[in-house]
């Protein structure tokens, strides 16, 4: 993987140029580490139910059981995707009485979601 990687040469550049190009850019690549974490953030997104949920949640606050009557499922299966969100740091819950009620983590999360929406949204 220590390759250098072939970047089209630009009209009149040079190898030396194409060269400390590729550089350049493997000096800037995140670390390892990095880059599986934000492989494993978006893979999160790669659930319909909790797609689902994080839309719900970027409307308003929902307790488990909004959320349950709302998708039509059991509680066990919403709870599950709960976890994952949680786990993600996408949701973060607090307890009223006897309920738990959850809301998106952040704005980050909003805008990420947003984006994504208006992103498939966009006219080609």
């Amino acid at each position: 993987m220590n390759r250098t990687p072939r970047i089209p040469d630009p009209v009149g550049a040079g190898q030396g140029k194409k060269q400390r190009n590729a550089k350049e850019l493997r000096d800037t690549m995140p670390a390892e580490a990095s880059l599986v974490s934000l492989s494993e953030f978006f893979r999160v997104f790669g659930d319909p139910t909790r797609i689902k949920i994080l839309y719900l949640l970027s409307r308003c606050d929902l307790c488990v059981h909004d959320i349950t009557a709302l998708l039509d499922m059991n509680q066990s299966a919403i709870s599950h995707q709960l976890r994952i969100l949680k786990q993600a740091r996408l949701v973060r819950y607090r307890r009223d009485g006897r309920s738990i009620c959850y809301s998106l983590d952040d704005d980050h999360v909003k805008q990420i979601f947003t984006q994504g929406f208006e992103h498939i949204n966009e006219s080609r």
